[in-house]
């Protein structure tokens, strides 16, 4: 069996020819294979910096590689590593969970209620969270959280596990797709009771990304006894999606009836005010710390998700680190002409695909259908209209299409909202999703939440 070093050094050799000269060097060249058990290799990183930059953005191609390697289902965790001791396989941690692949995943250290930023953008999804956190199973419960990808659902998954384990209790947490994962391979081996008996013994169930379950029966019907079995013991489930439950059309009456039963919020994009303190939260330790001018402009520049700041700033800092740009208003303007109106196309997509449930993979793909088609002609003229985004920009980030494939789509809704009320409405629905809430307070810190009586 070859070890975690070995693995991982063919690993970087794949990745060192897939990825660019740069960014191998920045985030790539000081990482080693730690250990690999349980079928998951641990990569030691030389900060949080570091192993959050590679969770968030490469995560999906570092494991795509090491699967093509081992030719098999494995996962990859990237953990601090200070190069004086080697850590311990993941399965030794223990971070207040159960024993569950899933729940074995150290909570994100930055992930806390501290670290958020708090804005009327999330002042409900916060409050709520710290206010299960403290009180499991008393005051909303199930809580489910829905927003677009970026807003924070996750975030505030890991900060209630902060607060749950440094109370004494145990808390699980899983993506939807981990546990479809680990159900079926449960189920291959006979082994289902089994893997049902490792969510009795936890004091909170955090459960992301719950929409990816839907088209998914015989998991969804796992996982609906697992929530009948702690629902009915007092046990707190919080769930995330990109959706609330009633626009989960496929969803049975039943299910969304549960998935209501508690307290549903959603987190809305943030406004410029919220953006800002969100940038100023995230540079307290970088280059761009007191740039007052220059988080500005990165403000403006990029309208979406918390995600996407973080990865402008991501972007910029590394600018300054591997290029030597000095950054002032002018020239972050121009880094970020191009990235802002990708990171806006891609905002649109999932907006529309969510209101669809369609995923923006089959907006940019070739699926052709009456509802796909629709649905890709829409996104494709409220961006148009909505950004000052070139056709051939749009046509590159629709998976590839020419210039004059997107004006007949945008032109194509152009004329049906002059004859069809339904699509005027889709439209008018969708731009409503699209406008960021007022916000009229500003960044905050953890406050105690009002307790309800």
């Amino acid at each position: 069996m070859q070890s975690a070093k070995e693995i991982w050094k063919r690993v970087l050799g794949e990745l060192q020819i897939q990825v660019s000269k740069a960014n191998y060097n920045t985030w790539l060249s000081e990482s080693q294979g730690l250990s690999y058990s349980d079928d998951t290799l641990v990569v030691g990183v030389p900060s949080i910096f570091v192993a959050e930059w590679l969770s968030r953005r490469l995560y999906p191609l570092v494991r795509k590689t090491l699967i093509g390697i081992l030719g098999k289902s494995v996962d990859v965790q990237f953990l601090v590593h200070n190069g004086e001791q080697t850590a311990p396989a993941p399965a030794r941690y223990t971070d207040g969970g159960t024993s569950t692949k899933a729940a074995r995943h150290l909570f994100n250290p930055r992930y806390t209620f501290d670290d958020l930023v708090v804005s009327d953008f999330n002042r409900l999804a916060y409050a709520s969270a710290v206010e299960v956190a403290e009180n499991p199973g008393v005051s909303y419960n199930p809580l489910f959280v829905h927003s677009g990808t970026g807003q924070g659902k996750t975030h505030l998954l890991h900060a209630i596990g902060h607060l749950t384990k440094h109370r004494g209790l145990r808390a699980a947490y899983t993506t939807a797709e981990q546990f479809a994962n680990e159900f079926v391979a449960a189920i291959k081996e006979n082994q289902g009771d089994r893997f049902r008996s490792k969510f009795r013994d936890i004091n909170i169930l955090l459960f992301d990304d719950v929409h990816f379950l839907i088209d998914k029966k015989q998991t969804l019907q796992c996982f609906f006894h697992i929530f009948n079995e702690l629902y009915s013991g007092n046990r707190q489930i919080v769930l995330t999606a990109d959706c609330a439950p009633k626009d989960m059309p496929s969803l049975s009456s039943k299910v969304r009836s549960r998935l209501e039963g508690g307290l549903v919020v959603d987190i809305q994009q943030p406004d410029l005010e919220a953006r800002m303190d969100i940038l100023r939260a995230k540079t307290d330790r970088s280059v761009l710390h007191q740039m007052e001018d220059v988080l500005r402009v990165v403000a403006e520049k990029v309208c979406g998700n918390v995600r996407q700041l973080e990865g402008a700033l991501v972007y910029l800092t590394a600018q300054t680190k591997l290029t030597g740009t000095r950054l002032n208003p002018q020239s972050v303007n121009k880094l970020l002409t191009g990235t802002a109106c990708k990171q806006d196309i891609r905002r649109f997509l999932q907006v529309v695909a969510d209101h669809f449930s369609l995923t923006v993979d089959d907006l940019t793909g070739r699926k052709r259908d009456k509802r796909t088609t629709l649905a890709r002609h829409i996104a494709i003229y409220l961006i148009r209209n909505e950004r000052d985004c070139s056709l051939t920009e749009i046509g590159k980030e629709l998976g590839g299409r020419n210039h004059a494939t997107i004006l007949h789509g945008h032109d194509k809704i152009a004329a049906e909202l002059k004859t069809n009320p339904g699509i005027a409405n889709q439209v008018a629905e969708i731009r409503e999703k699209l406008a960021p809430r007022k916000t009229v307070q500003t960044r905050t810190r953890r406050q105690p939440v009002q307790k309800s009586r």
